[in-house]
């Protein structure tokens, strides 16, 4: 069957540009019905509102991080099994491991091609 491109995904960074290159990717991708939140703060918000089917963090935002965000969507039922890729500078072992026991679905360490941004998302959605 595939995945169903018209779920809605959340994109979570603090860099505009940032966004723009993941809303592109994501558009490359087939998916086009995409929100953006500026830090984890804004994204509960918007979570609050609307269920997502992906979520896509940055890792280091401020007031709300994108581990912080990651553990309370794990925290609340309605979006505790909603696939969430961390998105970081940061490659580090104890990072993944960090956000591996937090609950993320995977992780991409920036910068990032297309094709892993692709990879990535089919490990969590299935195969597009």
């Amino acid at each position: 069957m595939g995945v169903n491109k018209n779920i809605p995904i959340l994109i979570v960074d603090d860099n505009k540009t940032v966004l723009r290159i993941v809303r592109s990717l994501l558009g490359q991708n087939g998916f086009h019905n995409i929100e953006e939140a500026m830090n984890g703060q804004a994204a509960l918000n918007k979570i609050q509102e609307k269920a997502f089917g992906l979520v896509i963090s940055d890792w280091n935002m401020e007031p709300v991080s994108g581990l912080e965000l990651l553990k309370s969507l794990r925290a609340d039922a309605r979006m505790k099994n909603v696939p969430f890729i961390m998105v970081t500078a940061e490659g580090k072992p104890e990072n993944i491991t960090t956000a591996r026991d937090a609950g993320v679905s995977n992780y991409i360490v920036k910068p990032f091609s297309s094709e892993t941004l692709k990879s990535k998302i089919a490990s969590v959605l299935g195969p597009f």
